[in-house]
């Protein structure tokens, strides 16, 4: 029997490897598909911003076992694709090799972390152990003896997530401070090193970003970042020391480092290449879906490190490993329309569409779509095979 192998248990590897068993009872062959992720849950990143981080996830074993995927927990240390084997080590510390005749690597990415003094002073929502630790943090914030930056959050990037959890942060802060009615001040400072919000979001939804930081009375520091930190407050690159309990970074994202195991090219953020059907550029059997590839989305334009993007390519990357190995029709990667979706607290969201981000939707309505695509669409079915493989053979998102 034809083994393939998925590594990573997020929304592209999740995806890809229910799209494989789709693919291959759709032919009429039967493959094996394993799985490997050193976790036990899939680990619903976007919300991580969110309050209660620990919920946001969903158990894989409720997924992956009622169709047939095997599931080994391990993490995987090597991959050598001329052998076709990968090593990884169970929680028993028991070192395994996984044979396959089709890879796909989904480990998705991760966030590049600060290195100046007091780096370990600094939160992150990156995963979910580090969310948590953030959430806990907040929670424990009134244990504190009173400062002058006791419910102050300095949050470091003002691009996607640094606007999220900057816009939600005053809400969550002021909550804490008034249930122990400790009367101290509540500040959130955005530090980003570019002169303007969202850089990387471009012009069009500019205006709403700048508009909920002025209504939300978010503070401003462009141009400049974090020179270093202590529990107490952070010295930023023009010298100015804002007292602060608490520093969050979400500054600047990477590929996961397994990339590097594949010899492949691979853009600035250490993504693979991949041609229109997700398989790695030069490299024999191996599929990347994810935040792991980068793969044209439209003419001139490549797939973003994202929910977004991530759901299809897994779904087209688990047919194509399939169609490859059977001899069957492969399908070439298409996904949706580019389009955003950024929660902007209690002032609401703003939607763009296209990669010129235009805006569509503000206000109450965006915020109601943010909360479907959070709470419903990004799911996947859970205890229901048939769901579960129909939902597989749903290219698109929408």
């Amino acid at each position: 029997m034809k083994n393939i192998l998925v590594i990573g248990g997020g929304f592209a590897g999740v995806w890809s490897a229910a799209g494989a068993v789709r693919a291959s009872r759709d032919a009429g062959e039967e493959v094996r598909v394993t799985l490997v992720s050193g976790g036990d849950d899939l680990v619903v990143r976007p919300r991580l911003y969110e309050e209660d981080p620990e919920s946001m996830r969903v158990p894989l074993d409720r997924v992956l076992g009622p169709i047939g995927v095997r599931r080994v927990a391990a993490t995987v240390t090597g991959i050598d694709t001329g052998a076709r084997t990968v090593r990884a080590v169970e929680r028993t510390s028991e070192e395994v090799a996984l044979s396959y005749d089709k890879l796909v690597l989904a480990t998705g990415s991760q966030l590049v972390r600060p290195d100046f003094p007091g780096a370990r002073h600094v939160f992150d929502i990156d995963t979910l152990p580090t969310a948590a630790a953030f959430d806990h943090h907040l929670r424990r914030l009134p244990q504190q003896a009173p400062s002058a930056g006791r419910y102050t959050a300095v949050v470091v990037g003002a691009g996607f997530t640094g606007v999220e959890i900057a816009t939600a942060l005053g809400e969550r802060l002021r909550a804490i401070a008034d249930t122990h009615n400790t009367g101290e001040q509540v500040r959130v400072v955005l530090v980003d090193r570019a002169d303007v919000l969202g850089p990387e979001l471009g012009p069009g939804p500019r205006p709403q970003i700048e508009g909920a930081v002025d209504e939300l009375k978010i503070e401003r520091r462009l141009g400049r970042t974090v020179t270093s930190a202590t529990p107490a407050d952070v010295t930023l690159s023009d010298g100015e020391v804002i007292p602060a309990a608490t520093v969050v970074w979400t500054a600047g994202m990477s590929a996961s480092p397994l990339t590097a195991q594949i010899p492949g090219e691979r853009d600035r953020l250490g993504r693979l290449s991949v041609d229109a059907c997700l398989r790695v550029t030069g490299v024999p059997d191996v599929y990347a879906a994810g935040d792991t590839a980068v793969a044209l989305a439209e003419d001139g334009y490549y797939t973003t490190q994202s929910c977004q993007h991530a759901l299809p390519m897994g779904k087209f990357a688990g047919h194509n490993v399939v169609a490859d190995l059977l001899g069957t029709e492969p399908r070439s990667f298409t996904p949706d329309p580019y389009s955003t979706c950024l929660d902007l607290g209690p002032v609401g969201a703003v939607v763009t569409q296209g990669w010129e981000r235009t805006v569509l939707m503000t206000g109450d309505d965006a915020k109601a779509l943010k909360q479907d695509i959070n709470t419903l669409w990004i799911y996947p079915p859970v205890d229901d095979p048939e769901e579960i493989l129909a939902q597989a053979g749903r290219f698109s998102n929408v």
